[in-house]
């Protein structure tokens, strides 16, 4: 019989021909980076929505590269050094700030970020150049080895396709802010947050305000501050997360608990903050701009970092008018958050961060009202000085003891361990208090002071005493809504040798930012224009803000704020 003719090689003998060819290693070197990041994307993304959100952005980095080298392995590469940094960047952020990264950490990333991490991290600029030092030459060798070619519309037609994916889940399943406290699903998250910060920003910028307005703010007269009588020290204190514990029910206070929250005159006053359990930049931003950050919207997170520069308007700023010396007393690096840009373009004059003052770790309150008293005795005579002193003793973690030497006294009332801390850090904050107003009274017997102290926000544990039964998801929609619970401290009023004056103003419980408002009423600083109008506002609206007509009000003042020039490319 005759031999079947020959037919040619099989299907399979042809692809295991032109593998072989090609290389395997070669088609590895493709593949390689497509299966790391389906490690990391099991590994860090929690459920089906998340890992859907993940392909689509991973699809995006590498069309994106493919459309610009038109080489899959470089790009696929590339895209897994992107997700790699993001993860870790994103850890590291969530061990400072308890936030993991988003997309506006990208479009707001500056001078003043770069130098914090530098500093509080002095290897990570050591560790990036030994990085780069090791991705550049592996990056040229993918170039060489690349076996493969991709044509650019094709790749333009992917890039399109998974951007649009992203952009309609992110329209029908939005992400929602309360993940961000949690340290995973980072690339989800921050491709997520790019859609809604980029829908946001083209509906309203960073700021919200009304379109147009036919009113216009009076510009402040220089000679216009004349002040009855003599003009106090102003010493703004921010309390680093605190608030009477008391409005949760069970909790065991020690003997006198509460004192603290009491103003001069007996009363208790409530202080609206704009954030819970951290963010403490949020209320140095209305506390100091006398701004709402929640006109900010998304945006609200980085308020300080977009402020800086662009806000001149605020308490520092109102009392420089009426000639005081302004100064900042700030516990942590002047970069972080951009605080330092942010307090100057206030108004602060000499502002002084952890640095500069000495610090070492985190220091107790006594620390920081030593260097205030030093600051008043500095003082000339007749020059009134405002200082804005921040705390931070009681800073979370509260799971270990902080300096135990401290408070030596102290007996725990018996409730959960980190409730007992807060409360031990709470009763410590408020006898070094006592101490630095008995010193004011011995040191400067005729020098009149105002003091205010305010609550920055609720510690991170309150929402779990306050609504023990409820799951986080519900918790999480409290948060959303605002519930006056999640967000009530406190502020108090005190004086020495001076009589604050009475002004309806000084109301029983106020939004975060009229605390400035307050501040000159109290002292009995005639306010300028802006703040003449903001008064209106808060008795129209009776302490209300923000909250004040769903923002209505709020956003007619930022356009005034804008129009009069106070406040600039927002």
């Amino acid at each position: 019989m005759a031999p079947a003719p020959n037919s040619g090689p099989s299907a399979t003998t042809v692809v295991t021909r032109g593998l072989a060819a090609i290389g395997y290693w070669r088609l590895l070197a493709v593949a390689m980076p497509h299966l790391a990041a389906a490690v990391i994307m099991l590994r860090t993304e929690t459920d089906f929505g998340s890992r859907a959100a993940f392909l689509f952005a991973w699809g995006m980095l590498n069309f994106f590269f493919i459309v610009w080298l038109r080489r899959p392995a470089v790009s696929g590469a590339l895209s897994l050094t992107l997700l790699v940094v993001l993860v870790l960047l994103s850890r590291l952020k969530h061990d400072v700030v308890q936030m993991t990264a988003n997309f506006l950490d990208l479009m707001l990333i500056d001078l003043d970020t770069a130098a914090f991490l530098f500093t509080i991290f002095p290897n990570l600029r050591w560790n990036v150049v030994l990085a780069a030092s090791v991705i550049l030459p592996l990056m040229y060798a993918l170039w060489w080895l690349d076996p493969f070619r991709i044509r650019r519309l094709p790749a333009a037609a992917g890039l399109l396709a998974c951007t649009a994916a992203l952009t309609g889940y992110a329209a029908i399943w939005p992400d929602e802010a309360w993940r961000g406290y949690h340290d995973d699903a980072y690339l989800s998250k921050f491709a997520l947050s790019g859609v809604t910060a980029v829908s946001d920003f083209s509906a309203y910028g960073f700021m919200q305000s009304d379109a147009a307005l036919a009113e216009r703010l009076k510009m402040p007269l220089v000679d216009s501050c004349h002040v009855a009588g003599r003009r106090p020290h102003i010493i703004l204190i921010h309390d680093e997360s605190s608030w009477d514990i008391r409005q949760a029910p069970g909790v065991k206070v020690p003997a006198g608990y509460g004192g603290h929250f009491k103003s001069f005159d007996g009363k208790q006053r409530k202080f609206l903050a704009e954030s819970s359990g951290g963010s403490s930049w949020l209320a140095e931003y209305n506390v100091l701009a006398g701004l709402s950050s929640r006109s900010f919207g998304r945006f609200a997170y980085f308020v300080t970092r977009i402020a800086s520069g662009r806000v001149e308007r605020g308490l520092p700023m109102a009392l420089r008018r009426c000639g005081y010396s302004t100064a900042s007393l700030y516990p942590a690096y002047g970069a972080f958050m951009s605080a330092k840009g942010f307090h100057t373009t206030t108004g602060i004059q000499h502002f002084y961060d952890a640095r500069d003052m000495g610090a070492k770790g985190i220091e107790p309150d006594s620390f920081f009202y030593a260097k205030a008293v030093k600051l008043i005795a500095e003082q000339p005579a007749k020059t009134p000085l405002f200082t804005f002193v921040y705390l931070a003793a009681n800073h979370f973690p509260w799971e270990t003891k902080y300096r135990p030497d401290l408070l030596p006294s102290w007996r725990a009332p018996g409730n959960e361990p980190v409730v007992d801390e807060y409360l031990r850090r709470q009763v410590l904050s408020a006898e070094h208090y006592s101490n630095f107003v008995a010193e004011l009274k011995k040191k400067f017997p005729d020098q009149p002071f105002l003091i205010v102290r305010y609550g920055d926000h609720q510690p991170e544990f309150s929402s779990n005493l306050l609504d023990p039964g409820l799951d986080e998801a519900s918790i999480a929609r409290k948060f959303d809504t605002y519930d006056p619970s999640y967000f009530t401290t406190y502020y108090a009023i005190d004086a020495v040798n001076f009589q604050p004056v009475k002004s309806p103003a000084v109301m029983d419980a106020v939004e975060a930012p009229y605390l400035p408002l307050v501040v000159q009423e109290a002292a009995g600083i005639p306010l300028d224009p802006s703040f003449e109008e903001q008064k209106a506002i808060m008795l129209r609206c009776k302490g209300l803000f923000y909250t004040c007509k769903d923002g209505a009000e709020a956003r007619r003042f930022n356009r005034l704020l804008i129009e009069a020039g106070f406040v600039k490319n927002l």
